[in-house]
């Protein structure tokens, strides 16, 4: 397996020497728009034990899983099937299928209306424990890198605390499944994300790669026990493409293991729904004029880019 080419990050570091730790993410995410995170501390226990019951889910015959499909919803909850999303402007859809969970909310609250209810396999014990175990501590963690993030900003390190603390986002738990024989499509087309910030538990088996600057193609392949973090389209559209979204995609395996399935759970966090994304004024100079003079909500944001990969 080639190395990757971002060295980790620790986040022991965020607690030793905040300022520095907020400098190297910051400067990573300005060059790659991906950084890999060491020490991240998310629990063990929880984060397998979701997987394993995905891992049951996954091995189901499709239509026994369909019964938990949720058509003309945009995959936003429930299990979407093999052959349905596919990346903007690709001409063959990915090769995966996939699994939402969202935000849980009282049944009053007025975002209800844009998070709908999870859904949850009856016939897993422990499925619905260990997956909203896995949501939570990776919302946690997800906000816990965003006051990096904002310091390296130079906004207030709490800048992103209310405009993500009932954002709408999303854990996916994705299965790739084994390879047979020359598909015209790929594991995941090239594409950057929608949210966010991104974080990718789960891309131990290789794959996965970036698009540099100059059109290469770079590996990300993190040493075990490591998060992937990167950032996405409404962060990039935030800071005027100062934290760039980078292009990237999972290509198919080598043919020795093509027989091999592979997971990943991505947490694609959000902001909340009417969060208005508006260029920073620091994120706009002479020479960096404001690409998006035109604000919108994260939501209208989110349904616009949600046509364009098909799902709606």
């Amino acid at each position: 397996m080639p190395d990757s080419v971002i060295p980790p990050l620790s986040l022991r570091d965020h607690d030793r020497d905040f300022a520095a730790f907020a400098g190297s993410m910051g400067d990573t995410y300005a060059r790659y728009g991906f950084a890999v995170v060491a020490d991240h501390g998310l629990p063990t226990e929880t984060i397998d034990g979701c997987l394993a019951r995905f891992r049951e889910f996954f091995a189901w015959p499709t239509d026994r899983k369909m019964a938990y499909h949720v058509p003309g919803t945009g995959g936003a909850r429930g299990y979407t099937p093999f052959g349905v999303e596919t990346a903007k402007d690709a001409r063959h859809f990915d090769l995966k299928e996939f699994w939402h969970v969202g935000r849980e909310l009282p049944p009053d609250h007025r975002y209800r209306r844009y998070m709908p209810d999870n859904l949850w396999v009856r016939e897993i014990e422990g499925f619905r424990d260990y997956t909203l175990g896995a949501y939570e501590a990776l919302d946690a963690l997800g906000r816990k890198l965003l006051r990096a993030i904002a310091r390296f900003l130079g906004l207030a390190d709490d800048y992103f605390d209310d405009k993500v603390a009932l954002g709408n986002s999303v854990l996916r738990v994705l299965h790739y499944p084994p390879v047979e024989g020359a598909p015209e499509g790929v594991r995941s087309g090239a594409h950057e994300d929608i949210n966010a910030i991104t974080l990718l538990l789960g891309a131990e088996e290789a794959g996965l790669q970036i698009k540099d600057r100059d059109g290469r193609w770079l590996p990300i392949n993190p040493p075990p026990g490591c998060i992937v973090v990167n950032v996405g389209d409404m962060l990039q559209r935030l800071t005027n493409h100062r934290l760039p979204s980078t292009t990237h995609r999972v290509v198919n395996p080598a043919p020795e293991r093509a027989r091999f399935p592979r997971y990943s759970m991505p947490f694609f966090l959000h902001f909340e729904p009417e969060f208005l994304i508006e260029t920073l004024p620091g994120c706009v100079t002479d020479d960096a004029p404001n690409r998006y003079p035109s604000p919108i909500t994260a939501d209208g944001y989110l349904q616009q880019r949600l046509r364009e990969i098909k799902l709606l």
